[in-house]
């Protein structure tokens, strides 16, 4: 099944972003449902992409079990299925988490172990990421000496603005950013040492904190997935260009190839890009967690 929105009436609605619809579960709770719709170039797309909801959330709770010695995360282990009413039910089991609300931080904790996207664009023009200087001569596409965090803002619409460190502190506060720089650094060590196994390079990921009242710290939202990670598989890995990946590539050329002029509206997407797109996010999903997706 397919889920381009959900419609959930039995929960007060908070929310819709481009993929996930909010609903509030009480006073300190909601039910996070991860749609099937897509977006690029930050447009959301007509057309769903099957079981991509199901593979995203179920990937955030592989990372969420893999990463819970490392940091607390906001699952609340409540099954969703028994916060809406009965004939709701289908549009959360598989796609949907009950997690606890949370304070998110106003920055977006980017971790980059490859030299691609807007860090290559950054690199291209001064030789620096978020203020931090890089070697010369580096080719699109190079593994860094080591990996670097890289902040951001966080958009309301369009894309992220990257930041230094500076910045960010200025924002959540010099401890806070310490802790969330050493966090995350971690966490996407420990993620590439998991994907390489898998035959899979996490280019770079973009995580996000939330904070208890009482100031301590939590992983929220996406975690290690396609859709705030760049996925290659290590056999077509090269430099020079932007490898393959496991994500939105067969749509991105697709709408390079017609010549779409990134407005709406937004053209149809054929059958096969939509079938070949859905493969690889079931592909990731699969070597990452050494099962096949439950759908």
């Amino acid at each position: 099944m397919a889920l381009y929105e959900s419609t959930i009436k039995s929960l007060p609605r908070l929310g819709k972003g481009k993929v996930r619809d909010i609903y509030a579960v009480g006073a300190d709770k909601m039910l996070i449902v991860t749609s099937d719709r897509l977006s690029a170039f930050d447009v959301v797309l007509p057309d769903p992409i099957p079981d991509k909801g199901a593979v995203l959330n179920s990937m955030a709770n592989f990372w969420f079990k893999q990463l819970g010695h490392i940091v607390p995360n906001q699952l609340t282990g409540i099954d969703p299925a028994s916060v809406v009413q009965k004939d709701e039910i289908p549009q959360v089991v598989g796609r949907a988490v009950v997690v606890k609300k949370l304070k998110p931080l106003p920055i977006e904790a980017v971790v980059r172990g490859y030299i691609i996207g807007s860090g290559w664009k950054d690199y291209q023009k001064t030789g620096a990421v978020c203020g931090i200087t890089l070697p010369k001569g580096l080719a699109e596409a190079e593994r860094l000496p080591q990996a670097i965090f890289t902040p951001a803002t966080k958009a309301e619409t369009g894309h992220d603005e990257n930041i230094n460190e500076t910045q960010a502190a200025a924002l959540v506060g010099k401890d806070v950013l310490r802790r969330v720089k050493d966090l995350t650094l971690e966490i996407y060590a420990r993620g590439v040492e998991h994907a390489d196994e898998k035959g899979i390079i996490i280019a770079d990921t973009k995580l996000e904190f939330g904070q208890l009242p009482d100031g301590t710290l939590m992983l929220i939202d996406e975690v290690l997935r396609p859709d705030s990670s760049r996925f290659w598989p290590k056999a077509d890995y090269r430099t020079g260009g932007s490898p393959p990946s496991f994500d939105k590539q067969f749509v991105r050329d697709y709408l390079e190839r017609i010549g779409w002029n990134k407005q709406p509206p937004v053209p149809s997407l054929p059958d096969d890009v939509v079938q070949r797109t859905r493969d690889k996010y079931v592909e990731a999903f699969s070597r990452i967690a050494g099962s096949e997706l439950a759908v």
